[in-house]
């Protein structure tokens, strides 16, 4: 609240200006953010508050908007509830976790005819405050799925450039990892290593829901399976063990398209086990060695196959989505060799029954009913 008070000027009248509007944190997906490292070891982030009011019709600065940026693919989940409210799955999707308060009044807004020296003003309203939870779901066109030590992490260090730790004892991969996949000059795809499943996984034995929820962003993946688990375990029963865990995580990724693989194709069995889960599944099996490289590139020509057709279908269903219009357009144009020409548009004083006005029919003489008839014949005439 303020008022102007100036030699020579008598009545000055107030003049408090408003204040500045607070900011808002905004969660942005970038291209080039690999990780939620930065969050781990700070758990407030304030945005900057907005400036008061001054005299002199001096309004305050607003904040400056804070941006935090994200890897694409993590999901925010409100601490409290447990709800998602916003899934920031593609570069650029951004979202205001929190608002900032709005900017108070001062005594000058509220100056009238009737009220020419005012002492009200309102408080600055509080910001909003929230706890949530950021929770990254790794991106990749393809996931790597199988049990513990079936050769997920040699099969993904031989077809890229990523090194994951890789052991003869089982959970040696503690985290995905991602290496991307180049076949020729311009064509590439992203691979994820799962690391292992176990029974169970889906009711959270183990690390299963930090392990499965990696599988969900994945359109295709592939199934490895071992001829000879170090555990003695019967192959083809860890593979519907591992299909199990799947559906009841997530009854869609029971339906997610799947290539499936026998590693290890140099050990005893390995053909006996591929026929066995063929006459099982009802599926192609292929057999790969990540230790001489038999069937690795036959199988990153099908996955590299697989994935131009499903982003392909993305590609079509985004522009179906977004553009409607075109689509219309293209459609039409398909149909005929020239597009339609669209109506002339008519100022109005020739579009209405005013059109047949002229000096032969001055207003005096007009008969609306007659106009009318005879606009309505020159239009089928036209048509």
């Amino acid at each position: 609240m303020s008022f102007r008070r100036e030699k020579f000027v008598p009545r000055g009248g107030p003049d408090g200006g408003d204040g500045g509007e607070g900011a808002s944190l905004i969660l942005e997906a970038r291209d080039g953010v690999n990780s939620l490292a930065a969050f781990a070891n700070r758990r407030m982030y304030r945005a900057t508050k907005g400036q008061p009011g001054q005299g002199s019709m001096r309004n305050g600065r607003r904040g400056r908007d804070q941006r935090l940026f994200v890897p694409p693919g993590t999901t925010v989940i409100d601490a409290d509830n447990g709800f998602v409210i916003k899934d920031l799955a593609e570069p650029g999707d951004q979202f205001v976790v929190a608002r900032g308060g709005k900017g108070g009044r001062g005594n000058a807004s509220f100056k009238s005819s009737t009220n020419r020296a005012p002492r009200d003003k309102t408080m600055g309203e509080m910001g909003e405050s929230r706890d949530v939870i950021l929770e990254l779901k790794s991106i990749a066109d393809v996931g790597l799925v199988g049990m513990p030590n079936a050769g997920k992490s040699t099969l993904l260090s031989r077809i890229t450039s990523a090194r994951p730790e890789i052991a003869d004892y089982p959970f040696t991969t503690k985290h995905p990892n991602l290496g991307i996949v180049e076949i020729g000059i311009e064509r590439s795809f992203v691979l994820a290593d799962i690391p292992g499943l176990i029974e169970g996984a889906s009711e959270g034995i183990g690390l299963g829901h930090e392990f499965l929820r990696h599988v969900e962003r994945a359109g295709l993946l592939v199934h490895l399976v071992e001829p000879a688990p170090t555990d003695g375990t019967d192959p083809l029963h860890n593979y519907h063990a591992i299909r199990s865990e799947l559906t009841q995580y997530d009854a869609s990724l029971g339906d997610r398209e799947e290539i499936l693989v026998v590693s290890k194709s140099e050990m005893e069995g390995a053909e006996e086990l591929r026929q066995a889960l063929a006459d099982a599944t009802g599926k192609q099996v292929r057999m790969i060695s990540a230790l001489n490289g038999e069937g690795l590139d036959e199988l990153k020509n099908e996955i590299m196959e697989r994935v131009q057709k499903r982003r392909n279908a993305l590609l079509v269903a985004k522009a179906n989505k977004n553009a409607p219009v075109a689509e219309v357009v293209s459609e039409v144009v398909s149909d005929s060799d020239e597009a339609p020409k669209p109506p002339r548009r008519l100022p109005p004083h020739l579009s209405g029954a005013t059109a047949m006005l002229s000096d032969a029919n001055p207003p005096r003489d007009f008969d609306l009913e007659t106009s009318l008839e005879k606009s309505k014949s020159k239009s089928e005439d036209a048509t």
